[in-house]
């Protein structure tokens, strides 16, 4: 079962909590969740391809103080919602335009963006559907898992290979701005030693709503970052939905990526069950060497190696429509699409600018347009992503990446 996404409409729902606010150490609060890494691998058998069922996890954080929330971070157009022992933050602006993000995961459930008319339109696709799961704590007793929206699937790992960390535990470090012109949320994030600190600043402005981090690495060895930034866009079907100005764009056809929000459908990639198993295991296997790793110099390792390039060849592309129906499944990155392109729903007369500041690939995964619940895969997932070469961060450096979405229709 599923359902339009509106936390204040559920009583019972019991996502993660986070750490109270800020000027509280963070260290005291474990640093990573157990989610699905982009990285994980597919369950198969011999008769179906089946994906994890992401779901929120269960670990005993302390309540969120929404009272002192609310005094701490008045007068910034931001409101907080206790919800079980966590909270939602719900942003918004005099133009009306509105966001909601949910404590600790940093997930942003909902965009709605003003309009010509004068009204609102959602531009995120999220839901709360049924947990089959009847023994895990919060989630369970929720009885929900909370899927789409806006979220991160990075995975951190130094060059000594003493940083091994996902940034999914965020505190939140400041609020600024006003209803008036914008509003910016920090939270912050750091792996068990203190020595690698992500920023994720969301901000909320007029036409655009902002998804930036911010890496400093304070080790003494490099650091790599794996992953994206994931967009769900809602959309009235991907029948009625094209992708605007990616045309000469080379690309590579991949599996989509796994993330603990993620939606994905069961049935995605039946038709090719074989090609995706063993394409996955070898994603896999070269997922988990880091990029200085030492090359592999047996025979085994040198015949691995050219099945690879051999079917990333077969998986290389470049787009020859300027103009992209997203009616059928796929799953690509691009490596050379622009800075900025356009999504157009002809279904809802509704369209949307993408754009990317700081990575170099694009993600982009459609469910298809083959499902009779519309109202769980009518959208298109996009993603500023570092999948294909990461992104390293040297000693003592900082980088910034983010993602623009841009609403064009005011």
């Amino acid at each position: 079962m599923s359902m339009a996404f509106s936390p204040f409409l559920l009583p019972n729902f019991s996502p993660l909590s986070t750490a109270r606010a800020k000027h509280i150490d963070s260290s005291s609060y474990p640093t990573s969740l157990p989610s699905f890494s982009f990285l994980q691998l597919y369950k198969t058998n011999s008769n179906k391809t089946e994906f994890p069922v992401p779901k929120v996890a269960s670990i005993p954080y302390q309540p969120i103080n929404v009272d002192y929330l609310e005094e701490e971070f008045s007068g910034h157009g931001v409101i907080f919602k206790g919800i079980g022992d966590s909270c939602v933050a719900k942003m918004e602006l005099e133009n009306g335009s509105k966001a909601i993000m949910m404590l600790p995961s940093g997930l942003i459930t909902s965009y709605k963006a003003s309009m010509w008319h004068g009204g609102t339109v959602e531009l995120l696709q999220a839901s709360v559907s049924e947990s089959e799961e009847k023994n895990e704590g919060a989630a369970a007793a929720a009885g929900v898992a909370i899927q789409g929206g806006v979220s991160l699937a990075f995975d951190c790992v130094s060059e000594d290979e003493q940083v091994s960390w996902s940034p999914t535990n965020w505190a939140l470090h400041d609020i600024r701005g006003n209803p008036q012109q914008e509003i910016q949320v920090q939270l912050i994030s750091t792996d068990s030693e203190d020595k690698v600190e992500i920023k994720y600043v969301i901000t909320l402005k007029e036409d655009v709503l902002v998804s930036e981090l911010v890496v400093s690495n304070s080790k003494s060895s490099s650091l790599q970052l794996t992953g994206s930034i994931l967009s769900h866009l809602t959309v009235s079907s991907p029948d009625a939905t094209y992708a605007v100005g990616l045309e000469r764009s080379d690309f590579f056809s991949r599996l989509p990526i796994l993330s603990s929000f993620g939606i994905i459908p069961p049935d995605f990639g039946l038709k090719n069950e074989s090609q995706i198993s063993k394409l996955w295991q070898q994603m896999a296997q070269k997922a988990f060497m880091p990029v200085w790793g030492p090359k592999t110099q047996n025979d085994d390792g040198n015949e691995a190696e050219r099945n690879q390039r051999e079917n990333e060849e077969e998986m290389k592309g470049e787009e020859d429509d300027n103009y992209k129906h997203l009616r059928d499944q796929m799953s690509r990155i691009y490596t050379s699409a622009p800075t900025d392109f356009t999504i157009i729903d002809r279904g809802r007369r509704n369209s949307v600018i993408v754009g990317r500041d700081g990575f170099d690939e694009l993600y982009m995964f459609s469910p298809g347009s083959s499902h009779e619940d519309y109202g769980k895969y009518s959208y298109i997932c996009v993603g500023q992503s570092a999948v294909l070469k990461p992104v390293i961060v040297g000693p003592n450096e900082s980088w910034r990446g983010g993602q623009r979405l841009y609403n064009p229709n005011l």
